[in-house]
């Protein structure tokens, strides 16, 4: 089963703040036992959305229209993913359990969804 751990951004992510050494630290032992493991398919991070485009689609069949980030509310962004693939849920959710907090500062916010196959 296919589960892509989606790290919601923050005001210190979209600043285009990197992580601390600690935190950097943290993320490479949780990938390497992701890795070790052999769950994980493939983890990114993103730039902030001030580098990124939004599509929308107003009307049917009309034109698409484009705007350029950045984007607000910060907690409904994405800042990077983790796609993993485990035998449950359940394991997925132990994963996701053991991530260190992606932004650091109790900012941190973690989303599990079950990627269609």
């Amino acid at each position: 089963m296919l589960f892509m751990l989606i790290v919601k951004a923050s005001h210190n992510s979209e600043a285009g703040n990197r992580p601390n050494p600690e935190l950097n630290a943290a993320m490479t032992r949780y990938n390497e036992e992701l890795m070790e493991a052999g769950v994980r398919v493939m983890a990114k991070g993103l730039h902030p959305s001030s580098n990124g485009l939004r599509i929308s689609f107003p009307e049917s069949g009309g034109d698409p229209v484009v705007t350029e980030g950045p984007f607000d509310e910060p907690n409904n962004l994405v800042a990077g993913f983790f796609l993993l693939d485990v035998e449950s849920k359940e394991e997925a959710i132990k994963w996701a359990k053991r991530a260190p907090d992606p932004q650091g500062f109790g900012e941190g916010q973690i989303e599990l969804r079950q990627v269609f196959e």
